[in-house]
């Protein structure tokens, strides 16, 4: 009795192949070009600025490379109390940071492991806190901090800052939760995991991506903050970086070189910050994975 033989695949020869030629975009490369001017120009301008003499900083060409650059200005900054702002604003965002990640996980992965009707309802009611401005609550918020006697302390900038970033940071996060897949909670389930245990061996290391981009936006709320500190805090004790370019405005006139390299001084921090967390920010900002 004979037997079939097994369909063979065709040979190879023969074959055409797909290739798959890139096409010229020049109107995305015009973009890209344009953009990258915009980001560019004043960044330079401003680093020319800061290393230029306070008597030509109004003169000549913005564009123009300094004559004779000078770091007078850089030292001016640093001898004027340009540490103790830098330390306060510090302890704010990693006190920002940490109140921020500390509750936006847990309502994260609670919104998103919870099926029922009061879950859903209580997540949408906590998103509205992304539509309401900082300045429409900043009279009860006054008067709030002030009946707590935390007027004029780093603690009446920290509170109100990680509320705010609260309602974001629990959106990205639950947009990154959800592309876990669920086959990984029931195979945790079957083993007998606790919620708890899901929580830090499975949900935390799969959102890391999540995380990173939760912790670059509250860091840069609490970093640039600028209302808060304004409102709540009146002495030098708590002031922080953004309250401390006041220093160089005066009734007479402004040092615009000093200003700006005080501007340069606090953006290195966080520009570090975003060089070491970038792959994962990215990678949280498409889903858990980059994909």
């Amino acid at each position: 009795m004979k037997t079939r033989e097994p369909d063979r695949e065709p040979p190879t020869q023969g074959r055409r192949r797909r290739h798959w030629t890139k096409r010229a975009n020049p109107v995305a490369g015009l973009g890209s070009i344009v953009w990258l001017a915009i980001v560019i120009i004043p960044i330079y301008a401003m680093l020319s600025a800061s290393l230029t003499g306070q008597d030509k900083a109004l003169t000549g060409n913005p564009l123009k490379p300094p004559t004779s650059p000078t770091l007078d200005n850089y030292n001016t900054v640093l001898n004027s109390g340009f540490g103790h702002l830098l330390g306060n604003t510090a302890i704010v965002a990693v006190a920002v940071v940490g109140i921020v990640l500390v509750l936006s996980i847990p309502l994260a992965y609670v919104a998103v492991r919870t099926r029922d009707r009061w879950s859903n309802t209580a997540f949408r009611l906590f998103l509205l806190g992304v539509a309401i401005p900082a300045q429409a609550v900043v009279v009860p918020l006054y008067l709030l901090i002030a009946k707590l006697d935390l007027y004029d302390t780093l603690l009446a900038v920290i509170l109100p800052t990680a509320a705010f970033a609260m309602p974001v940071s629990v959106l990205v996060l639950v947009g990154t939760l959800r592309d876990v897949s669920e086959d990984l909670y029931e195979a945790m389930a079957l083993d007998g995991a606790s919620p708890l245990r899901m929580l830090f061996q499975l949900t935390i290391p799969l959102a890391k991506g999540g995380i990173s981009t939760v912790v670059i936006y509250a860091a840069l709320q609490a970093w640039n903050g600028f209302l808060f500190p304004l409102i709540f805090t009146q002495s030098d004790g708590p002031r922080v970086l953004t309250l401390g370019l006041f220093n160089y405005v005066s009734q007479f006139g402004v040092n615009i070189p000093a200003l700006l390299a005080s501007v340069v001084l606090s953006g290195i921090p966080i520009f570090a910050v975003y060089l070491v967390a970038r792959r994962a920010l990215v990678g949280g900002l498409m889903g858990v994975g980059g994909k």
